[in-house]
């Protein structure tokens, strides 16, 4: 058997226990160890990737997730570092009626992606006296993340890790988001309204600032809209979300 063939049969054995693979592997229980290993080394990665969606869940109905998990989606990256990207869709697939699992999930792997995005130095207010407002584009940070919630997972994700009492699931009021950025080497998040996660994707999207602002007026007043549009701003300078504004 060429080499290519071999890796091929052993590759459709891990995956999905081909039993015409292991015939033509020839068999035995030497397979079956193989087997053992390479999916307790992708329930390992997950476990190290979802502590505490693990601590949300439970051990038991966690180790179960992984192996449902690691029976319909094997890895596809060079490293197990990326393996669990999609394991929030197994979550999202395994609650349909917790969806604070799969947040709590969400949050936990783009919390960790995070740390593998680049350092820049955020936009400080004393570089703002320049800027031309009616025309000016933002630049996000590259460790800015958003994710669609609709429960408190974020205060369930916090009260896990400092190792508290998890408050009571909550539905929020209205489908929100969650920002995740990373302050140094601090992972930090907050939760906002529908309304500033649209303004943050426009924004991302190329829309210019005065743009934004006529659109908030039409439907908010200019006193209000000026309310709303300075406090996102403030809040965007003092968590360090701005790299730059064009």
């Amino acid at each position: 058997m060429r080499l290519a063939a071999l890796q091929a049969d052993f590759g459709r054995w891990l995956r999905a226990e081909c039993p015409d693979a292991a015939t033509r592997l020839g068999g035995g229980a030497g397979l079956d160890v193989y087997l053992n290993n390479y999916r307790s080394q992708l329930v390992a990665a997950l476990q190290s990737s979802f502590p505490q969606l693990q601590r949300w869940l439970g051990e038991t109905a966690f180790l179960a997730a992984a192996a449902r998990h690691v029976e319909a989606s094997p890895p596809s990256a060079w490293t197990l570092d990326a393996y669990g990207e999609d394991f929030p869709a197994t979550i999202a697939a395994l609650y349909p009626d917790d969806p604070e699992c799969a947040e709590l999930a969400r949050i936990e792997w783009a919390l960790a992606a995070a740390f593998t995005t680049p350092d820049l130095a955020p936009l400080s207010a004393e570089s703002l006296g320049e800027v031309q407002w009616e025309t000016a584009r933002f630049a996000f940070m590259p460790t800015l993340a958003m994710l669609p919630v609709t429960s408190n997972a974020a205060a369930l994700w916090q009260s896990l890790v400092d190792g508290t009492v998890p408050p009571a699931v909550q539905r929020l009021p209205a489908p929100g988001a969650v920002l995740l950025w990373r302050d140094g080497f601090n992972p930090s998040f907050r939760t906002i309204e529908q309304a500033e996660a649209t303004a943050i994707l426009q924004l991302e999207a190329g829309m210019q600032f005065g743009a934004l602002c006529t659109a908030l007026a039409d439907a908010h007043g200019e006193a209000g809209s000026a309310a709303i549009v300075g406090g996102w701003l403030g809040a965007w300078l003092r968590d360090g979300l701005l790299a730059a504004l064009r």
